[in-house]
């Protein structure tokens, strides 16, 4: 599996929203992210631009009632707060790429063994509704999508957020080519958490040491009991001290320890990663970027 190039995937339309005053996602974050990379010598031509997923592909996957409706705009209002975004044609679009993006870092990094999405991990979307800011759950779409390659039989989606991947887990529960681990906050959203494969729960507080423990022992665990031909990677940054939602205290440093963690590991068992952003939540955008970029130092695209 060559490691040689790193594919990129964005869209600038990824940080186009328009939301209300202090709203708390930081959808600025991911245009920030780019900037970054391409003040650090990051060539253009290292970047993928994805399409938009079609609606008749979402339905094929997701409650096709779900889907139309809100694409429409005629979603239920209470299930639109759910969601906690307001409703709008832009919303749908920037949705709609995002998720594509992710399916299309999936195939990348099938191609290239390593590839990684600008935004990504949309993992609280269920298959008849969304939730916490999660539309359509591409890391469920993007194992599908690994799944229709030739010699890609088990998909191992290891989710780092710090909140629990309940929709990916839902979704993969009956479906034995799917294995879900989540590395998650105890006390933290989901309020109702649903069974992954594999579950570690967090205590508020917890520190890098122990931190990077779990993660070294779930992914070992996960590679021994499943043994994958391919691995999508949630690298949320919401379990860093300074985020606002994520309650543990890992450092920057025990970020990029994590993500070169996983990146090293599957290096060594010659498996392929799609490796998504997950959240993160920090008001400070350019401070909320620098942590982000962890991940792209670990994958060896930028010093």
């Amino acid at each position: 599996m060559p490691y040689t190039m790193r594919p990129l995937v964005f869209h600038p339309i990824y940080s186009q929203l328009d939301l209300p005053f202090r709203h708390r996602f930081p959808i600025e974050k991911y245009q920030g992210i780019r900037d970054c990379l391409a003040s650090l010598g990051v060539p253009n031509s290292q970047f993928y631009q994805p399409d938009a997923m079609s609606v008749s592909e979402l339905c094929q996957v997701f409650n096709p009632l779900y889907v139309q409706q809100l694409v429409s705009g005629s979603l239920d209002p209470q299930a639109m707060r759910r969601i906690g975004f307001p409703w709008s044609e832009q919303l749908i679009r920037r949705s709609l790429t995002a998720v594509g993006g992710t399916v299309l870092t999936a195939k990348l990094a099938l191609e290239h063994g390593k590839a990684l999405n600008l935004t990504g991990g949309y993992h609280h979307a269920f298959a008849n509704y969304g939730s916490g800011f999660c539309l359509f759950n591409d890391l469920y779409l993007a194992a599908i999508s690994m799944l229709q390659t030739k010699g890609i039989d088990k998909v191992l989606i290891f989710d780092c957020d710090v909140h629990q991947g309940d929709g990916t887990a839902k979704l993969a529960s009956h479906n034995p080519m799917i294995y879900t681990v989540s590395i998650h906050g105890e006390k933290n959203f989901p309020t109702r958490k649903q069974v992954s494969d594999l579950d570690f729960n967090l205590a508020k507080g917890t520190q890098d040491d122990e931190y990077l423990s779990t993660v070294d022992e779930a992914l070992s665990l996960a590679l021994t009991v499943f043994g994958p031909d391919a691995v999508i990677y949630d690298a949320g940054v919401d379990v860093h001290i300074n985020d606002d939602l994520g309650h543990l205290h890992i450092t920057t440093e025990g970020v990029y320890q994590r993500d070169k963690l996983v990146f090293d590991t599957c290096r060594q068992k010659g498996l392929p990663v799609a490796a998504v952003i997950g959240g993160g939540y920090q008001r400070d955008i350019s401070a909320l970027v620098n942590v982000h970029l962890q991940l792209y130092r670990a994958a060896g695209i930028v010093p």
